[in-house]
């Protein structure tokens, strides 16, 4: 029944829903008009705060583009491909790999939610060396499993709420830092994170399409390039003069690149070093260089390598500065306070837990970055909690804070199977060279965000923290 279910939403999703690009679009004119019907907003202020906002995000743009270029430079080195070519020894059929993908994507996830492009890489390899496998609900496998970064080490929430002097302590919202034993090592994230690593690939299973006419990756070339190009290695040599040069010596030698290596994997060590084991986009971005460096060997590989991996981005581009303005006119206008005040006016101290998973739900197809929401009706969801939990200890409002945290946080990553921002992700690696858009991929996920919606409001609401 549930794969008969799944078909029919995937029917649905591709005749009614647009490329992400008109999504975004669509979803920018319905904030817009929300604005100014609901908070009553001139619409030159609306015009003026979506511009203001625009440009908020080119910082986190630019760093998603480096850590898909980077990660998937490195899975272009020789050595991985031959551990790919290892593995596919043991993974055979095309269930295995849906399993296994999802099994590994839900681990990476966990240790940072950059490391979702090593599962890309991964699933695309197998998709081309095993028969049989239905690529669009391949990368609809490998984006079901990015949900599990919420609940790890890259969380940007929890990490946000122990920082210290952070905007909320500022803002008078916090009094002190809520630790992450209340957060990432509460009971609540702990037995999440047994969801996402037991009962996710086991549900994928479940739910594997049985229809016999489904595309293949082979199936989907667009003809602008092929995946049987000649080794970079052997482009790299094709590029020398005829005669001994020595800018040939320079472009193929590994003396310079070495050093630039030590000097990278020093900082690398010094950050671990004096910051514990601290994970954020910008050390993961470096760390992908300088393995990428290494795993090339030579200036000219990794130039050939980068521009290989940096020829399918243009949707990241064009497409992160639209979700930038509509976070802006949610933030300026109020209306995204707003929407935060009505969830937490109806919450009771059964029900809150739930009403900021809602929150973070909904918010998120405006606002889809956890930190950038979270500035949003972080502030309206914590001082709602206070007021809740008014007279109690000091300890169990900090519990109920985080608690109402991790519910928005859960929902904020639960919603992204409903909604493609963060396929421009997925896409560039597992798009590349073929014809596949978000509609082909998205009906897939609604049955999973149907049965984890269901779950994780039981869990939120009654397991301890």
């Amino acid at each position: 029944m549930l794969t008969r279910l799944g078909e029919k939403f995937t029917a649905i999703f591709q005749k009614f829903m647009p490329d992400a690009f008109v999504f975004a679009i669509l979803l920018t004119l319905i904030t817009f008009c929300s604005a100014y019907f609901l908070m009553d907003t001139a619409p030159l202020k609306i015009i003026t705060s979506w511009y203001d906002g625009f440009w908020s995000l080119l910082e986190f743009g630019m760093q998603i583009i480096l850590i898909i270029v980077t990660g998937y430079a490195i899975a272009l080195s020789s050595l991985v491909n031959k551990g790919i070519d290892k593995l596919t020894k043991f993974i055979k059929t095309p269930t295995q790999v849906y399993f296994f993908v999802v099994f590994i994507g839900v681990l990476l996830s966990l240790i940072s939610f950059g490391w979702v492009v090593i599962t890309c890489v991964l699933a695309r390899e197998l998709a081309l060396r095993i028969k049989g496998i239905n690529y669009p609900f391949l990368v609809a496998c490998v984006y079901f499993s990015l949900c599990a970064w919420v609940t790890g080490l890259s969380s940007s929430i929890p990490l946000l709420l122990g920082t210290k002097d952070n905007y909320l302590i500022k803002s008078g919202v916090l009094q002190n830092t809520i630790p992450t034993s209340y957060t990432l090592g509460s009971t609540l994230n702990l037995v999440t994170i047994g969801l996402f690593l037991v009962f996710t690939p086991i549900f994928i299973l479940v739910i594997v399409p049985r229809i016999k006419n489904f595309k293949e990756l082979k199936d989907m070339s667009d003809g602008s390039e092929t995946d049987n190009q000649i080794s970079i290695e052997d482009e790299a040599l094709s590029l020398n003069l005829q005669k001994k040069s020595l800018s040939d010596k320079l472009n193929n030698g590994f003396l310079f690149q070495s050093l630039i290596i030590i000097m990278g994997l020093t900082y690398i060590i010094h950050h671990f070093y004096t910051k514990g084991f601290e994970l954020n986009f910008n050390i993961m971005i470096f760390i992908f260089l300088i393995v990428g460096l290494a795993l090339h060997k030579t200036p000219m590989r990794y130039v050939i390598a980068m521009k290989r991996s940096s020829s399918n981005v243009s949707g990241v581009i064009y497409q992160y500065p639209f979700y930038a303005g509509i976070m802006g006119i949610m933030l300026h206008t109020g209306l995204g306070k707003a929407l935060a005040n009505v969830m937490a006016s109806v919450a009771t101290i059964e029900t809150y837990p739930f009403f900021a998973f809602l929150t973070g739900g909904l918010v998120n197809f405006a606002i889809p970055s956890a930190g950038g929401e979270f500035a949003v009706v972080g502030p309206s969801i914590i001082n709602a909690v206070h007021d809740i939990g008014s007279g109690l200890p000091a300890s169990e409002v900090t519990a109920m804070v985080a608690r109402a945290s991790l519910a928005v946080a859960y929902g904020e990553s639960l919603t992204n199977l409903l909604q493609p921002f963060f396929l421009l992700l997925v896409f560039p690696i597992m798009g590349k060279g073929i014809k596949i858009q978000a509609r082909d991929v998205m009906g897939y996920l609604v049955i999973p965000f149907i049965v984890f919606f269901l779950i994780q409001s039981l869990l939120i609401t009654y397991i301890p923290l």
